[in-house]
Parts: structure tokens; sequence; C-alpha cells
């Protein structure tokens, strides 16, 4: 230790002499005047002597290791506080799941947060009296801009029929998958428009959003996940990718400035496109139920492994419960376009994460 303030003493005494000695007369201006060099290197210098008188740690030939263990322990137990606080989330995600009187009421099961490491957001998880008891319903258009938006949506489904060949013929498990893979690609565009139009909104506006982006975020990665679980069944050509992408920039820009232009109008509008969605899933059930062609092999098909993990299914589930939920999903859609479209822009959004 001695010996190391000699050596910073000695250094900082030829470092002091190699500088001119006029060098040692400038510094830094003060508002007293030039402040001499010296008096800055001082301080540098009684720094070095400080630190050179400490007493390293002692050295062990496992350092290396211990430290690799330590981070590792670590990691481990960040992993568990995080569990265990996405647990406590989900705990009061269900204790405040009340929704508003705007909003309808349904039944709802646990709002699900993933933990497995897929990084989902939260969605809900339903009971199965309400996955059975899902019903076709309707809005009535009230005015000129719902009448628009159901026009638009019935003008959609109607070429979107004649084209996929729904219209006409059995509904095979072939239809039925081209159909639902085509119907997802593009009903997961409106939840992120509309959530990140909100978002730019409200980093302008620097005010609240009153928690309307985190729901249409989750609706359009619900949707996404749809389209991801009906993928594992059948692999789509770059003939339908191609047209995927055309539809996809066509409807993406269209709902862009619609959104812009009304954000009721797009509501409404999805609103009546997921009625069609709920229609379309009610059929494929039916199909499957009463056995008519080969949409009854649906009831014995394993479910695949990303729906059940997703909706946290059975083991034993089948296709039949993937497509009972995907309309539960629909359904809810549905429901909370409707809401919104009937909502004012800075209301407060009824429903909680989850929900």
């Amino acid at each position: 230790m001695q010996a190391s303030r000699i050596v910073c003493g000695g250094v900082s005494m030829v470092a002091m002499k190699a500088l001119p000695r006029h060098a040692l007369l400038l510094g830094t201006r003060s508002m007293h005047g030039a402040v001499p060099l010296a008096m800055t290197v001082r301080p540098f210098v009684g720094t070095i002597r400080k630190f050179s008188s400490m007493t390293p740690p002692p050295s062990s030939p496992n350092n290396n290791n211990n430290i690799n263990t330590s981070n590792v322990d670590y990691e481990r137990s960040d992993k568990e506080a995080v569990k265990d606080a996405m647990t406590v989330r989900q705990a009061d995600i269900s204790e405040n799941a009340s929704l508003s009187p705007k909003a309808p009421e349904k039944i709802y099961g646990l709002p699900s947060i993933d933990t497995a490491g897929d990084y989902n957001l939260p969605h809900p998880i339903w009971h199965a009296d309400y996955i059975e008891s899902v019903e076709q319903t309707h809005v009535a258009p009230k005015d000129l801009l719902d009448r628009a938006a159901l026009w638009t949506i019935q003008a959609i489904r109607f070429n979107f029929d004649w084209m996929s060949g729904w219209s006409f013929g059995e509904h095979t498990r072939a239809k039925a998958i081209v159909r639902c893979i085509f119907l997802e690609s593009v009903a997961g565009i409106p939840g992120s428009i509309g959530g990140i139009l909100r978002h730019l909104s409200s980093l302008r506006r620097m005010r609240r959003d009153h928690g309307w982006i985190h729901t249409l975020f989750e609706e359009a990665e619900n949707e996404r996940m749809h389209l991801l679980t009906f993928i594992t069944m059948k692999q789509p050509t770059l003939l339908f990718k191609s047209l995927v992408w055309g539809v996809q920039g066509i409807f993406f820009n269209f709902f862009f400035a619609a959104y812009l232009i009304s954000p009721r109008f797009c509501h409404r509008l999805v609103g009546y496109l997921e009625e069609q969605a709920v229609s379309t899933y009610t059929k494929i059930l039916k199909g499957i139920d009463e056995g008519k062609g080969d949409l009854s092999k649906w009831r014995t098909t394993p479910a695949p492994e990303i729906a059940r993990q997703y909706w946290k299914l059975a083991p034993e589930a089948t296709m039949r419960d993937v497509i009972a939920v995907v309309r539960a999903d629909e359904s809810h859609h549905r429901d909370v376009n409707h809401s919104f479209a009937g909502m004012g822009a800075t209301d407060t959004n009824p429903f909680k994460p989850g929900h």
C-alpha cells in the first residue's frame, strides 16, 4: 500500500514537471479569473491516491464460477417474482372484472395471463355454459352512418361467399379452413389500427386514452391467434398468400382513413363484421353436430397444441371445442365494438384487461 502511494506521488510529480511552466498557470475561467491548472490537478491526484489506498478483494480461483452461479440464481428469482406478480395481477383483474351498465352482460371466465413464454396479452377464458349459449344477434342500424357500415359488410360478405364457394355446394372442412384463415387474416386489422391511432392521439394531445387502447390491441392479437391456430391445419399456398396481401393492403388503407374520419362508423362496421363471423362459426358447429359431410370428423379431431395452450383447453379437446371458443371470442368482439360505437370518444372503457 505504501509502495502504491509512492508510485502515484511520483507519477503526479513527473506529470507536473513535464508540463511547461506557463501551462501550469493556465486553467479554467471562473468569476475570479484564471484558475491555475495545478489547482485542478491536485484533486485528481488526491482521488488516485484514495483509490490506490483501498484494499482489493481477496482473490479466489473460483471467483468467475461464483459470479456465474449468482447470475443464474438471480435470473431464477426474477422469473419467480414475475410469476408471483402476474398471479396477483390476475386475481386483481378477476376481482374488478365487473362491467358498467353500458357494456353487454355476459358470463366470463377468468382472464388469462400467459406465463408460458408466449407473451400473449390478457384474453378471456370462457365458461363452458357461455361457450354453448352464444347466440346470433343483430344491432339494428339507427342512422345513415350505421346503414353505411351495414351495407359495406353485406357487400363484402356477398362477394366473399361467392369467391370462396361458401354460398353454394356442401360445407366441407376444406372450405371451412380456407374461409376461417382468410377471415381471420382480415379481422386482425381493425383492432391494431384503432389501437395505434388512439395511442398516437393520446401522445399528441397529452391526455389519457380512457382505457380503449388495451382492448383494441387485445382484440387484434386474439384474431391473430385464431389465424395461427387454423394454419396448423392447412398451410396456405403462394396464391392464397398473395390474395391476402392484396386484400390486407386495400382494407388496411380503407379502415385507416375511415377511422381518422369517423371512429364510430368503424366500430359499428366491425360489430357487423363480427356478427357475420359468429354466423359462420355457428354454421360450422351446426355441421359438426348434425354430421353434415366431413365436418362431423372435427368432433374427434384433436385440437392443435397452440389452441389448447391459448384457451386452456383440456388435453382431450377437439376441433369442435376450438370452433366453439373462437365463436365465443367473435361474439365478444361483436359486443365490444357495438358498445364502442355507442360511446363517446372520451368515455371510459368499461371492459377491463382480459375482458
